[in-house]
């Protein structure tokens, strides 16, 4: 397993490069993944010289949405440590969505659940060709409560009522065409399309950038603050929805491998 769930480095422009490193699980989140990206908030919040910050995925997938694995251990556990795991969850996409920084996104191979809400918090999201997309909880007795405002940002409520109620996955080019990436490349051009893009941002004036983010987020779904009772709505739904006899069945249905029976589960 990979010693450092996330890395990030700074260049000399003020370019921060931050990569999620489970590749052996395609860098789907669990605690350490959570918590990394959140230190990497921190650490990043120090460095006065910061212009702009570029997520990746390291191996050939960008983010597999939650750790089933992880999920299932958390489950039984007490409702106030489902809340404080759905918190963090929640804390981690909020912040680099809130990040008076632009923000952009290199998305290869796989972004399913919790990863679509990562790149719709993000400013700029440029996918690979080979990227593949899904809204995948509701496969799993789970909601996406808590990246739903970001969703509905990037996509709109009328997307959302499809894709997180079908779960289905889609391509890079719906993915363009409803709105939840912005340019499609190959992917042996996404680092270089990545790199066009952190040109562009950096030609601009920074303060003249933060404002201009500020100000649209201030009429976002997504823009709502931590505290909003809003949103601790959201963090009890979705660790609650956790903890039901669907989830159990779903998330039972994830490890067999087979279709959930979802006769008589609520």
């Amino acid at each position: 397993m990979s010693a450092d769930p996330v890395l990030w480095n700074l260049d000399g422009r003020g370019v921060a490069t931050v990569t999620l490193n489970r590749p052996e699980v395609n860098n789907a989140y669990d605690a350490g993944l959570i918590g990394g990206v959140l230190a990497a908030m921190d650490d990043l919040g120090k460095e006065p010289s910061l212009r702009v910050v570029v997520l990746k995925g390291n191996g050939k997938h960008f983010q597999a949405g939650a750790d089933l694995k992880w999920i299932n251990g958390v489950r039984p556990k007490s409702a106030d440590e489902n809340e404080a795991v759905s918190r963090a969850t929640f804390e981690a996409v909020q912040r680099l969505n809130l990040l008076q920084l632009p923000t952009v996104a290199l998305v290869q191979g796989g972004c399913f659940g919790g990863g679509t809400g990562v790149i719709s918090a993000c400013d700029v999201v440029i996918a690979a060709d080979n990227a593949m997309f899904s809204i995948t909880e509701v496969r799993w007795g789970l909601t996406a409560a808590i990246i739903i405002p970001q969703l509905c940002d990037a996509i709109g409520v009328r997307q959302v009522r499809r894709y997180a109620l079908t779960g289905e996955r889609f391509d890079a080019q719906e993915a363009r065409r409803i709105g939840l990436v912005h340019e499609v490349v190959p992917l042996a051009e996404l680092e270089s399309a990545g790199a066009k893009a952190v040109e562009q941002l950096l030609a601009n004036g920074p303060e003249a950038v933060a404002e201009t983010k500020r100000l649209a987020m201030e009429s976002s779904f997504g823009g709502m603050g931590v505290d909003d009772e809003a949103y601790a709505r959201l963090v009890r739904m979705h660790a609650a929805r956790r903890q039901t006899a669907e989830a159990s069945e779903g998330l039972a249905s994830f490890a067999e491998k087979r279709a959930g029976n979802w006769r008589g589960k609520a």
